[in-house]
């Protein structure tokens, strides 16, 4: 286990996913045009819903390639923790959406556990990771992120506490 390394995983896997909060909160509606273009599926719901947004994936894969840099990773590693991020996040929307759960409403885990494990598995051999530091990464990003949330959240920069 390397809890220096994992400690900097950590820090660029909370840029990806707070990325598309920041910028919905600086740049509005700017951008914001969802992901799903509002594509209604079989089961009559939205794709992902509108708070899916191409600002927030373009968003994360700036802002995380910049802290990868910052904490010593390559910008690319910083891409790929973003992109794998939001694909996750966009998985837990879909699922949401198909069991008629609102957006931004609450998942314990599946809300947690998809935006950390999937970067994290895609990381693993260019960082030399092992399987303890995945366990570690994804727990401590599962109790953080619940954390920042609120946190978040009593700051007004978050629209839910969660």
């Amino acid at each position: 286990m390397q809890l220096w390394l994992d400690f900097k995983v950590l820090v660029v896997l909370t840029a990806a996913n707070g990325a598309p909060v920041l910028g919905k909160k600086l740049f509005r509606g700017f951008l914001g045009y969802p992901i799903d273009a509002g594509c209604i599926v079989f089961d009559g719901q939205r794709l992902l819903g509108h708070s899916k947004t191409i600002r927030g994936v373009f968003l994360s894969a700036i802002f995380t390639s910049a802290w990868a840099r910052a904490v010593g990773f390559t910008w690319r590693i910083g891409v790929v923790i973003a992109l794998a991020a939001m694909a996750g996040d966009l998985l837990s929307s879909f699922i949401k959406r198909r069991l008629g759960w609102p957006p931004s409403s609450m998942a314990l885990g599946l809300d947690q556990v998809p935006e950390s494990l999937f970067p994290t598995l895609l990381i693993m051999h260019p960082l030399g990771l092992e399987v303890v530091d995945l366990i570690v990464i994804v727990i401590a990003f599962f109790v953080g992120e619940l954390g920042l949330s609120r946190l978040l959240f009593n700051l007004r920069i978050r629209d839910e506490p969660y």
